[in-house]
């Protein structure tokens, strides 16, 4: 398996630290409102790698953090009337909501700030002992320009970064590039704790490095994120963890691309944006997420109507083959035949393809391309009939590869076996006036059946019932 690391700009082989095992950490929400797709997209990504590296042995913990400690959550709180731990439980809840929506797996560990508050001022003043951090009037600032290994993720020069850095009102630095690791408390009505420093609360970089090396230790395989946090938080995180430790933080470094609308960034600052929330109330779920697989991770992704509209039409393809494949088991009966067994063995050259491209650094929109190919093929193998054995068997394979990506999970299945008796009476009347070839009064049988909500599907096993 190879990954692109973002700290090297090149593909390289998938060596984890430990054989059989694999540490990730995902950076997670700022839970002050509910998420966009924007933001929804390194949750899909990359719990697909996680589902990815899982299907091929691996044991993963996965651990995605809540930042529940932000000024965005203070204001959202003084907005509402609440407290801030009640604006961070609210949407920590929300979150789950949606992420279940987008059939997005619960990490092993969902730490949150608020309760790594010990462990975050250890670091901090573990710092402070290196050197690498130094106390000024309340606040704590790290010394960028002291590790030498500043600006390699990124790719920023530093002396571009000292530049263009600048020290906000309020702010005593020795240097403008140093960052915030503890903020002294400004107002009393402010979230703060007890530190040697004083009231205050962390800065947002600390707390990564923090939880990451809590949960996984000084090292760990892959880090991962949007594209946004490359600098300053990766960064950030990178010099506050190895000055801590004196080891890699991450062996690699993975980042999504952006969701763009009219070819800008979608973000909450610029209002151009749509919640998952909001996208649910018209598309399920697994539409977000086709859309989101459906590109190469590190590519932009243009989101508008045209590109859901391709997504539900692909979605439903897979749902068709699928409903296909169950109406089949149930309705045929029969071991596979030899022509049956060799056919699916010939269906295992989709299977490769499928771990080819997910192996080249998460390709999953090769991957469904795989997924399609072998739908055609076993549309083709049953298109008149097949045995309940090489039906579950190929219902089975496509499970094994749509259930890797997250798709086909929820059951959408309309199709039903009882109506009621008026009803069956029209389908009675329909199939013998087909059998008795008065294909006109077939289709206003047909026609009258769809008016009422109910579309059939003829089969060679039979007319197939579905339930709008």
């Amino acid at each position: 398996m190879k990954i692109y690391n973002t700290l090297t700009r090149k593909k390289e082989d998938f060596v984890p630290i430990e054989q059989g095992k694999v540490r990730m950490y995902v950076c997670g929400p700022t839970v002050y409102n509910y998420f966009h797709i924007g933001n929804a997209r390194p949750f899909v990504v990359f719990d697909t790698m996680r589902k990815y590296l899982e299907y091929r042995g691996y044991k993963v913990k996965y651990v995605q953090n809540f930042t529940d400690v932000d000024d965005k959550i203070i204001n959202r709180a003084k907005e509402e009337g609440i407290t801030a731990q009640e604006v961070g439980e609210k949407y920590i809840a929300e979150y789950y909501k949606d992420a279940a929506a987008l059939n997005v797996k619960k990490a092993s560990v969902h730490p949150r700030v608020t309760e790594t508050m010990d462990d975050i001022i250890k670091f901090v003043q573990d710092l402070i002992d290196l050197g690498y951090a130094y106390e000024s009037d309340g606040d704590v600032y790290y010394r960028a320009r002291k590790f030498e290994g500043y600006g390699k993720l990124s790719g920023k020069n530093i002396d571009d970064l000292i530049s263009g850095a600048r020290i906000a009102v309020g702010e005593k630095k020795e240097d403008p590039l140093d960052f915030a690791l503890w903020k002294a408390r400004k107002e009393d009505s402010e979230i703060a704790w007890e530190s040697p420093w004083g009231m205050g609360r962390p800065g947002w970089h600390i707390e990564c490095s923090t939880m990451a090396k809590k949960y996984l230790g000084d090292t760990i395989d892959i880090h991962a994120g949007g594209q946004d946090l490359q600098f300053p938080h990766h960064e950030n995180e990178i010099a506050q963890s190895e000055a801590h430790s004196g080891k890699t933080f991450a062996n690699y470094w993975m980042h999504n691309g952006y969701i763009n609308i009219d070819g800008i960034k979608m973000s909450k600052s610029l209002g151009n944006f749509k919640t998952v929330r909001d996208l649910l109330k018209v598309y399920d779920g697994e539409v977000l997420r086709f859309l989101i697989l459906s590109g190469q991770y590190r590519g932009p992704i243009d989101f508008g109507e045209e590109i859901l509209t391709q997504s539900l039409n692909g979605l439903n393809r897979m749902r068709n083959a699928k409903a296909n494949l169950q109406h089949l088991v149930s309705a045929s009966k029969g071991k596979m035949t030899d022509a049956e067994k060799e056919k699916l063995e010939s269906f295992d050259r989709y299977r490769q393809q499928f771990i080819e491209a997910m192996d080249d650094d998460l390709n999953t929109a090769d991957a469904i391309s795989a997924v399609f190919e072998l739908i055609t093929a076993i549309n083709t193998a049953v298109k008149d009939g097949a045995s309940g054995e090489f039906a579950q068997k190929c219902l089975e394979l496509l499970m094994e590869l749509a259930t890797v990506l997250g798709l086909l999970q929820q059951d959408v299945s309309k199709e039903v076996t009882e109506v009621d008796p008026e009803v069956q009476a029209m389908i009675d009347e329909r199939q013998a006036a087909r059998k008795a070839k008065d294909f006109a009064k077939a289709d206003e049988i047909r026609d009258r059946l769809k008016a009422m909500g109910i579309t059939l599907k003829d089969t060679p096993q039979g007319v197939q019932i579905i339930k709008e």
